[in-house]
């Protein structure tokens, strides 16, 4: 399966932004799907993942009550809700699809090219 994320943008401190990763090629129902972010010179963090087969999604700590992960299953596409984006925010936001419930970014794979999402201050 194949991952592209997308709707990255530059947006003030306190807006909104919604991301999109669409999949090409069947996604298995044991998987997990989930968001990272990687800023330049830092390693890729967890932000978000959701079981494909269920509504159970989990949270990285530094996003918690500000963004929410979603799917639509007959459209193979996961979304991130964005919402209070602080500066720290900024980064590469990759998709990712894996097999465990972790927040592991080695227990993820089939990574797209990302889309960059910058908070201004």
């Amino acid at each position: 399966v194949q991952l592209q994320a997308s709707g990255g943008g530059l947006v003030q401190a306190g807006g909104s932004l919604r991301l999109s990763c669409a999949a090409s090629g069947r996604i298995y129902s044991s998987s997990i799907m989930a968001w990272f972010r990687q800023a330049p010179g830092k390693e890729r963090e967890f932000v978000a993942g959701i079981r494909w087969s269920r509504d159970y999604a989990y949270y990285g700590n530094s996003v918690k009550g500000r963004f929410t992960i979603s799917k639509n299953n007959a459209e193979n596409t996961v979304y991130l809700q964005m919402n209070s984006l602080k500066p720290e925010d900024t980064a590469v936001y990759y998709c990712g699809r894996g097999s465990t419930v972790t927040t592991m970014a080695t227990s993820f794979g089939n990574w797209g090219q990302g889309t960059q999402v910058t908070v201004s201050s």
